[in-house]
């Protein structure tokens, strides 16, 4: 049986858009690193991407399935249920993830500066 997950795994204030290298939408890489662990069901993915609808969730799933990065497995019987699970392809980016997120922490505030002064509001015309 796999650990939960964490429900803050991802922090509520991160601004994850400002991540300048994405895969996929802006929820795929949280997603892959929710299934780093080994296969997921959808509301136990449901946890820590608690901003994310089901139906954001959903399509998300089925782009990261289309890609090549994860795998959808129905298991039959009494207790149906679907499990996402990490392909060798996924599992290839997670050291890319990291690299992105560490990057992305080292400058955050420089990220958090540029955003604010390129804002409508700062803007004069």
């Amino acid at each position: 049986m796999t650990k939960p997950l964490d429900p803050e795994m991802f922090d509520p204030l991160c601004p994850s858009d400002l991540v300048p290298i994405r895969v996929g939408d802006k929820w795929a890489g949280m997603i892959i690193q929710c299934l780093a662990g080994g296969p997921r069901r959808f509301s136990e993915l449901r946890v820590p991407l608690r901003g994310i609808t089901p139906k954001v969730l959903t399509q998300s799933l089925r782009a990261l399935e289309r890609d090549g990065f994860i795998v959808r497995t129905v298991h039959a019987g009494p207790a149906r249920h679907v499990e996402y699970e990490l392909t060798s392809l996924g599992r290839s980016l997670l050291d890319l993830l990291d690299a992105a997120r560490a990057w992305a922490e080292a400058h955050l505030d420089e990220l958090i500066d540029a955003r604010e002064a390129r804002s409508p509001a700062n803007r004069t015309s």
